[in-house]
Order: structure tokens, then C-alpha cells, then sequence
């Protein structure tokens, strides 16, 4: 399976003291608004989220047809099929994507301790 980018995406009180904590350990703002209270940051192909306000706990990260830079992959597993697949294995989602629809799309697992899974598809299949 396919998974695509991952990153942890982390549930932060204070925006700006976190990023100034992540920038003291080499990370960079590489997405994201501050404004709006995230960022995304890289510290070589470390990937990490800062999410102040938007999640409960931390959620490990995977998006479907991205590399670590962000761009497109030419060939990935869709989403929809990603589901299929653990659905399939007998593993519950949180959260579903219609499976009638194509382009980005999201759907969430939870492991065995209560870790979520967000796998978070921003890309179409190339045509």
C-alpha cells in the first residue's frame, strides 16, 4: 500500500512558541499561515504540522500521491482504493470518503491505542 508524504501533525497550544521551539531544533516554514493558526515545516525530508486550535490529540499524516516535497507523484494510490483496502482487512474508519467521487479526499483510522490516521489526499490522478 501507498500511503504517500508523511508527516505528524502536531496539536499545539501556542502557534508561535512552537515554531519558535521547532526552529531552534532546524526546521523551517515551508506552508501553512500563522494567522491562521497552522504552519507546516521541514527539517530536511522531516515533515511536521503545527495545528493550534483544529485537533484534540496529535495525528500521524500520510498524503496519497505527494513526495516530501510536495509534488505530485505520477503514479499513486488513490484514497478510495487506500479505503477499499482496509476495509477489506477488517480495519474501522473513523471517517469515509464517498467512494463515487474522485480528486482530494480524506479518511481517517484509529490504531489499536487510539493514535489517528489521517490520510489526506490534495492531489487528482494525473491524466
Amino acid at each position: 500500500m501507498q500511503l504517500g508524504n508523511f508527516s505528524v501533525s502536531l496539536a499545539v497550544k501556542d502557534i508561535a512558541a512552537s515554531r519558535a521551539f521547532y526552529e531552534k531544533l532546524g526546521f523551517t516554514v515551508w506552508g501553512g499561515e500563522q494567522k491562521q493558526n497552522w504552519l507546516i515545516m521541514k527539517n530536511g525530508s522531516a515533515v511536521i504540522g503545527l495545528f493550534q486550535g483544529m485537533f484534540d490529540q496529535n495525528i500521524m499524516t500520510f498524503n496519497p500521491g505527494w513526495d516530501s516535497d510536495g509534488k505530485q507523484l505520477p503514479e499513486f494510490t488513490d484514497v478510495r482504493e487506500l479505503q477499499r483496502k482496509l476495509k477489506a482487512q477488517g480495519i474501522e474508519l473513523l471517517t469515509e470518503v464517498d467512494e463515487a467521487t474522485s480528486g482530494p479526499a480524506s479518511i481517517v483510522v484509529v490504531d489499536p491505542d487510539g493514535n489517528q490516521i489521517l490520510l489526506d489526499q490534495h492531489v487528482s490522478a494525473l491524466e
